[in-house]
This record gives C-alpha cells, sequence and structure tokens, in this order.
C-alpha cells in the first residue's frame, strides 16, 4: 500500500489518486456509487411527482429517503465491529438490486407511489449506513500524512457528483424516459461493486466480532465524550446541519425566485455556481498536502462559509448572488473536508467507525431542521431567517473556539495525542 506524503503545490492535488491504486479504485467507486446516488434520487423524485402532482409527498419521499442518516451510531459500530469493504461491496449489490426492482416496475408500468417510497429507503439504507465505514477505509489506504488530501478528493468527486448526476438524470429523462434512466443507474451500482472487488484484503474489523453491538456503542460513545477535541469537531458538524444545509436544500428556489426574480434556468446556474465553488475549494484543500493549521482552516473557513451565506442573505443583485454562491461553494469545502478529516486523527483508530457513526447523526438531523427553518421562513421570510442563522453560526463557532481553544491547533503539531484527556483503548476492543 503506497503511503507517499503529500507536499504542497497545484501539482500533488491529485497526488492520492496518483500514487495509490488502492485509494484509486475506492475513488472511483465512490464517484459512481453517488452518482447513482444523485441520478436515481432526481428521477424517483420526478417520477413521484408526475404520479401525486403533490409537492408534499415528494418531501415525505425526500424525508423517507434521508432517513437511515438517524441509523449512524449503530452503522458506525457496526463498521468498528465488521469488514469495512465487505460492508461496502454489499451496500453497492444492495442499492443495483433496489434500483432494478424498481426499474422493472417502471417499464412494467407497475410503479407506484408506495413503491418510489420503499425503494428511496432501500436506496437510502445502502447509502447512508455504509458511510461511516466508506470514511474510516480512507485513513487505512492512505495513511494520517496524505488524509488532507484524500478526503479533499472524495470531497472533490461528491461535488462533481452532486453538480453532473441531477443534470445527467435530467437529460436522460427527458431523452430516453424515467423507466431507461433509472435501469443506467443500477449500472453506475455495478461499476462500483466491482471496482471494491480488488480491495477485499483491506478494511478489517478493528474490534472483535464476538463483543454485542450494545455494549461496543456504548463504550465507543463514552470515550468519544471523555474527548472534547471530538466532541467540538461534532459540534461543527451539528451547528453547519442545523442553520446552514437546511437552507442550501430548501430555500434556494425561493431565493431564486422571491428575491432575485430568476426562472428555472437562473437557479441552475445559481446551484452551478456553487458546485464549481465546492470543486475550487475541494482542489485548493488537496493542493495543500499535509498541511499545519487544519483546525484554524476548519473554523475560519466555516465561519467565512456563514458570512458569505450572511451576504448572499441580503444581497438582491443577481450578479453578485452569483458571485457569492461561488465564494459560499469554495469555503463550504473548508467545513466539508476537514470535519471528517479532524474526527479521524482526533479519535483513536478504534473508534473511528463510531465517531463517523455520531457524525453521520449530526448530519441526518438536517431533515428536521430545515421544517423548523421553513417554519421561521414562513413567517418572517427566507432572507432574515438565511441571516439569522449564518451569525449564530458564526457566534457558535466563537464559542467553541473560546471553549476549546486547541480546536483551532490540530494540526499545529503532532495530531496523534491531539486530545491528551481521551482514554486511549486497545486496538481490539
Amino acid at each position: 500500500m503506497s503511503q507517499v506524503r503529500t507536499r504542497p503545490g497545484l501539482g500533488s492535488a491529485l497526488a492520492s489518486l496518483r500514487d495509490n491504486p488502492q485509494f484509486r479504485l475506492l475513488w472511483w467507486s465512490n464517484l459512481f456509487f453517488f452518482g447513482g446516488a444523485w441520478s436515481q434520487t432526481l428521477v424517483l423524485g420526478w417520477i413521484a411527482y408526475e404520479l401525486t402532482g403533490s409537492e408534499f409527498l415528494v418531501a415525505v419521499f425526500t424525508a423517507v429517503r434521508l432517513a437511515p442518516l438517524l441509523l449512524g451510531p449503530l452503522t458506525g459500530a457496526l463498521a468498528d465491529r465488521h469488514h469495512r469493504v465487505g460492508m461496502l461491496i454489499i451496500a453497492s449489490g444492495w442499492a443495483f438490486l433496489a434500483v432494478a426492482v424498481v426499474a422493472l416496475l417502471a417499464s412494467a408500468g407497475l410503479l407506484s407511489y408506495g413503491a418510489i417510497v420503499i425503494g428511496g429507503l432501500a436506496v437510502g439504507l445502502a447509502q447512508s449506513p455504509s458511510q461511516p465505514a466508506r470514511a474510516a477505509l480512507v485513513l487505512e489506504l492512505v495513511g494520517r500524512e496524505n488524509l488532507s488530501n484524500a478526503n479533499a478528493l472524495n470531497a472533490l468527486a461528491m461535488n462533481v457528483t452532486q453538480v453532473i448526476g441531477p443534470a445527467l438524470g435530467g437529460a436522460m429523462i427527458a431523452v430516453l424516459g424515467a423507466p431507461t434512466t433509472l435501469w443506467i443507474s443500477t449500472l453506475w451500482y455495478a461499476a462500483s461493486l466491482v471496482l471494491l472487488l480488488p480491495l477485499r484484503r483491506y478494511g478489517r474489523a478493528v474490534t472483535r466480532a464476538s463483543e454485542r453491538m450494545l455494549p461496543l456503542m456504548i463504550n465507543g460513545f463514552r470515550q468519544i465524550g471523555r474527548n472534547r477535541l471530538a466532541l467540538a469537531v461534532l459540534g461543527v458538524t451539528l451547528a453547519a446541519n442545523i442553520l446552514i444545509w437546511p437552507v442550501y436544500q430548501s430555500f434556494m428556489p425561493v431565493f431564486a425566485r422571491d428575491q432575485l426574480g430568476l426562472d428555472a434556468a437562473g437557479l441552475g446556474v445559481l446551484l452551478t455556481c456553487g458546485g464549481v465553488g465546492g470543486l475550487v475549494g475541494s482542489m485548493i484543500i488537496a493542493g495543500l498536502g499535509d498541511f499545519r493549521h487544519k483546525g484554524a482552516l476548519f473554523v475560519f473557513g466555516t465561519a467565512a462559509w456563514g458570512a458569505m451565506w450572511a451576504l448572499f442573505a441580503v444581497s438582491g443583485q443577481v450578479a453578485v448572488s452569483y458571485l457569492l454562491m461561488a465564494a459560499i461553494g469554495v469555503f463550504s469545502a473548508a467545513f466539508g473536508v476537514m470535519q471528517t478529516t479532524l474526527l479521524l486523527i482526533t479519535t483513536d483508530e478504534g473508534l473511528h467507525g463510531r465517531a463517523l457513526g455520531l457524525q453521520e447523526l449530526a448530519i441526518g438531523i438536517m431533515p428536521v431542521a430545515a421544517l423548523a427553518l421553513g417554519a421561521i421562513a414562513q413567517v418572517v421570510g427566507v432572507g432574515p431567517t438565511t441571516l439569522c442563522s449564518s451569525l449564530l453560526l458564526i457566534i457558535t463557532l466563537a464559542a467553541l473556539a473560546v471553549t476549546e481553544p486547541r480546536l483551532i491547533k490540530i494540526g499545529s503539531q503532532s495530531t496523534r495525542d491531539d486530545d491528551p484527556s481521551a482514554e486511549r483503548p486497545a486496538r481490539l476492543r
């Protein structure tokens, strides 16, 4: 397994892909898996709206699709207890079968709204619970020195699929029809599965398979609860998914139409600006190599992300809003890339799956937060709601930096023992 230390510079931005064949296989597998996820989510949402004509029922489908995020603590423990590559192979195979059944029903003209919801849940059960195993596997493949570079490249893959997946799915619906588009989505999952097969000797379990799940979870969460740095990182993740991500997921059509006077095409340009900004931000972080001051980039970059959202909330100019959305994308990379990197370097190897499971749970709060922010926006408007949410995120970051000043200093020295107060368990626990 190649673990050549990544040096700063744009030429090294693709270092983990270029120098590490195992990570390259995982990266391409991730690209196909999430490309399939984004495209089939759009297609199923489209069919759900065609069948029901109800925005509410489409929202119900989306909520059910995201519900497996709440299983993060359980699936994180599974990622520590079982073979991680095996879990990813099962997830890809399950997604392939689930979408194939839905595609078969669609082709036969038998696809109902209930089947769409069940299909969305099945894909969600393949995607969300596999995330802790997927993220923990990266560290094993590339090593600590290349972790930031590899996570940035994974974020790049996510941004690519988020931009291209829905666009490609929409184009295929228009040209080929929804059933054929679903069949093509199954091929994405099949490719993801095939690419994982050569990695079967990696992704070893880090706890005894005989250990019972509930004590394993409780023991892990107890240790993470004593790790103030890990809790601070998770706190930022939770705050961002309560205050900012629901704005992007729910309010963008409202901003486009009511505040900027844009049509659907204009909304597409606005979202593309954010996606391109995310690609640029991920490439910049990937090019930094094993840089110092990772915690500072996380805190100040996330604060800048919040500041750009605050400016966007009060902007009424289309051109300015396009630029601000691009800046939002750039700074979002500091949050998206570093939250996982810092969580991995501040927790013991035997806790990685469970720590990432808690991160998945923090992300899973987003649909509930979206409902709350939506209710507030219904009364005061999306602009004031977003402005207040952005400022609250900045205040939360400042409070965390004051109460746990080591958060900003992560990466300024050796990161192996960034939190000496945390209990370091034996490898088999």
